[in-house]
């Protein structure tokens, strides 16, 4: 998934080279379409005893973005949902566990005389998780809210359009429960990568 991120934005920044610039106003909005690639840090803490391993998980993700002042902008984050497997130390493949992580986060683009416009930004997530499944019984995740910050760019490759690649840390720690008692908490503070398409309005 990274190689292909990579690619593809080398081959977009070469087109952008040539794209008409274009100042981010006030007023302005923007929606992106795109893949998202959602990566669990390494270790997952402790779940009934054993050390838990949550694999990485891409679907569709999609923002809108309304600027409230210049180079100032307020995103919602939406994606389609993510499946993660669940595996525990000595035991193997403990369950598996779809999330949405709804998003909502002020952003700076710097002001730049080029195609290239770099960004930051802070928020808060909302992680709900849900169609919990475990050969083990009856599996839940509480959902989680917590700090999320981004880094990215923007290539400009027309008057209203971009591809945008970014990269997020989002805080997710969900208390978990099977069979109705509690085994722990489950830490899974990703590091986000995505790549998409953003029209402007």
């Amino acid at each position: 998934m990274t190689r292909m991120m990579t690619a593809l934005c080398l081959g977009v920044a070469s087109l952008a080279l040539a794209a008409p610039a274009f100042a981010q106003s006030k007023g302005d909005w923007t929606l992106g379409v795109g893949v998202v690639n959602v990566n669990p840090k390494s270790d997952n803490g402790t779940l009934a005893g054993a050390a838990a391993d949550i694999d990485d998980a891409t679907a569709l993700q999609f923002t809108a973005e309304y600027f409230v002042a210049d180079n100032i902008g307020i995103e919602l984050l939406a994606a389609s949902p993510f499946e993660h497997d669940v595996n525990l130390a000595g035991i193997g493949f403990a369950g598996s566990v779809k999330q949405l992580p709804p998003t909502l986060s002020v952003k700076y683009h710097f002001p730049t005389q080029s195609n290239f416009k770099p960004f930051v930004g802070l928020g808060i997530n909302y992680t709900t998780f849900f169609e919990e499944e475990s050969p083990l019984g009856t599996l839940e995740l509480d959902d989680s809210f917590g700090l999320a910050a981004t880094v990215g760019a923007e290539w400009l490759v027309g008057d209203s359009a971009a591809v945008r690649l970014d990269v997020r840390y989002i805080k997710i720690d969900s208390d978990v429960s099977l069979n109705g008692a509690n085994i722990g908490k489950a830490e899974i503070d990703p590091v986000t990568v995505g790549l998409a398409y953003v029209h402007r309005f």
